[in-house]
């Protein structure tokens, strides 16, 4: 892969030294949120190392209708969607030309939430510091959609948290949340993956596993 950099090992080891540098929110009323399926991974590290319970926030791309990779928004389990709206513009489409894919990436949500969570509840982010963690982010659209679904839930303090990242969406993301802690900036950026030695693909099972191991009931927090 073209400009390959293995600044960590694999997500795991990733997951450890995020954590070191958030240490100073152990002990407080603290949430971890996962981004399936390898930030789960990264994230169960940062719980363990604070004692912290994990669940998952899980957004999805809105594709084209006549695309479905080109993404012309992002939508997050509450029904908060972000559109790009200089996109829709350029093609010529409205939101209404997109609440289908909409409706159907909603229904992915649930199912996926509903696969990894079991019979368990979300918890709840009221009033509580929420670090959403994921292995890596690249352009960040996606995950913009979960922060500001996130935030219109009255969090005491939101955190992002990742390994790495380019340097303009750190600083885009900066005006989504309370703080960014992202251990490593390349300017030459090309995907996640070139950062990483091991990059393996992230199963279900493995985000299951990792949820059921790091979970803590509501009456238990």
């Amino acid at each position: 892969m073209q400009g390959v950099i293995n600044l960590f090992q694999d997500r795991e080891t990733a997951g450890r030294q995020l954590a070191e540098k958030l240490l100073k929110y152990q002990g407080k009323d603290l949430l971890v949120l996962g981004v399936p399926r390898g930030g789960v991974i990264v994230a169960a590290e940062v719980a363990k190392a604070l004692a912290a319970p994990l669940d998952v926030i899980i957004s999805r791309k809105i594709g084209a209708p006549f695309n479905p990779e080109l993404a012309l928004g992002a939508v997050a389990p509450d029904g908060t969607v972000l559109y790009d709206e200089r996109l829709l513009g350029l093609l010529g489409l409205g939101r209404d030309d997109l609440q289908e894919e909409v409706a159907g990436q909603l229904e992915e949500i649930r199912r996926r939430q509903k696969l990894y969570r079991g019979e368990r509840e979300p918890l709840s982010y009221g009033g509580r510091t929420v670090i959403v963690v994921d292995d890596g982010i690249a352009t960040g659209f996606t995950l913009r959609a979960a922060l500001c679904s996130i935030r219109r839930h009255d969090p005491g303090k939101l955190v992002l948290a990742v390994p790495v990242a380019p340097p303009e969406v750190v600083d885009k993301l900066r005006h989504e949340v309370d703080e960014v802690v992202c251990l490593e900036t390349p300017e030459e950026f090309y995907a996640v993956g070139q950062f990483y030695k091991d990059f393996r693909q992230t199963s279900d099972e493995e985000v299951v596993a990792a949820l059921v191991h790091n979970w803590r009931p509501p009456d238990s927090q």
